[in-house]
């Protein structure tokens, strides 16, 4: 199983767009989603800012700022999702 983790904070449009980017593309794969608003971590919040949203697979950063959905399903098929 692939383990996606999204980081993100309150009020932020771009995590809004991007949540519903993952959502689509995790739908019937082999995925555990975690989301975490960085806010409430204060070492994420010190490495990654402004610079969400974020999405990391099995812990390396994937993208940032924006998902996109098919470079997304692409990482997710090479590792088995």
């Amino acid at each position: 199983m692939v383990e996606l983790t999204f980081l993100t904070r309150a009020d932020c449009h771009l995590c809004e767009v991007a949540r519903a980017s993952v959502a689509e593309v995790v739908a019937g794969r082999q995925v555990a989603v975690t989301e975490i608003d960085i806010d409430s971590d204060e070492a994420l919040a010190d490495q990654y800012g402004w610079d969400i949203p974020v999405v990391l697979l099995n812990g390396r950063q994937h993208s940032f700022h924006r998902v996109e959905p098919d470079r997304l399903s692409r990482a997710l098929e090479a590792l088995g999702a």
